[in-house]
């Protein structure tokens, strides 16, 4: 699977994330290449799960307009 890549403002976005919550959780003050880092692990080695997940939610909602749209049609028929 091709790993996750974001763009250089989606990582700045992502850092500005990460810093608070190591910071006030951890109380570790993250600078950018091991957040850099983090991010690319987490991408590579978690997103795949997130990316599935999203995947299955996805075809769950298309089922569930498949089955209205089914159940629509049949309401067209005549007698």
């Amino acid at each position: 699977m091709t790993p996750i890549r974001f763009s250089r403002e989606e990582i700045a976005a992502i850092t500005a994330k990460l810093r608070p919550w190591f910071r006030d959780e951890l109380e570790v003050e993250l600078r950018d290449l091991p957040a850099e880092m983090l991010i690319d692990f987490l991408a590579r080695e978690i997103g795949p799960f997130f990316y599935n997940r999203a995947l299955y939610d996805a075809q769950a909602v298309v089922a569930k307009k498949t089955d209205d749209i089914v159940e629509a049609i049949a309401g067209l028929e005549r007698d």
